[in-house]
């Protein structure tokens, strides 16, 4: 089976390329012959990952899905949540985004968060959501190297390490993405199994 990956994000497509079974071909966008940047510009997470898949479909005609990902901090009301790629501004830089959470964090006892991935899928024409959740808290300095965005400075529950601590490996077996993803393989195997 053929599937568009809707994302030019590398650290993405890395992640799950390593869990993606042999029977299913991903494929990028440039694969797709989709070069654009595909707007984000929906209030939910649900909303953009549903649009970007749209999107792609629109353009190629091929199954594809799409994602879209948000860390949910609970002290500030689920900020920065949609926005959290652009959240210190529209050059999504990850590191200038970790210091405006810092910032708006500093008087807030309560630092537990969690991230939040939702995978659209349009396959055969017809649409579906699957979501994926990791809960834990925002430390106060970043640790490791690895990985990308917030995760510098988020331990998932259970853990001692942030997600830049941990392996590919280690990251995959718990995290949002994986998680949601898992979902979205769950279905397809179903779906494959009936035809």
């Amino acid at each position: 089976m053929k599937l568009v990956f809707a994302t030019n994000n590398q650290h993405k497509i890395k992640e799950i390329s390593d869990i993606t079974p042999s029977s299913v071909k991903l494929l990028s966008l440039t694969d797709a012959g989709v070069n654009e940047d595909i707007p984000e510009d929906e209030p939910t997470l649900e909303g953009n990952a549903m649009f970007k898949a749209r999107y792609v479909h629109s353009r190629c005609g091929l199954n594809v899905f799409a994602d879209d990902t948000g860390l949910e901090v609970y002290s500030l009301r689920g900020a920065p949540g949609v926005h959290s790629a652009r959240y210190a501004g529209e050059s999504k830089n990850p590191s200038a985004n970790i210091d405006k959470l810092m910032s708006a964090l500093k008087d807030k006892a309560d630092r537990r968060a969690r991230f939040r991935t939702v995978i659209a899928l349009i396959l055969d024409n017809k649409e579906y959501l699957f979501e994926g959740i990791v809960e834990g808290e925002i430390i106060p300095e970043r640790r490791g190297h690895d990985g990308f965005g917030y995760d510098p400075v988020f331990v998932p529950d259970g853990f001692s390490q942030t997600f830049a601590e941990m392996s590919l490996d280690e990251k995959n077996r718990i995290s949002h993405r994986a998680n949601a993803f898992s979902k979205l393989l769950t279905f397809l195997s179903e779906i494959t199994e009936k035809q």
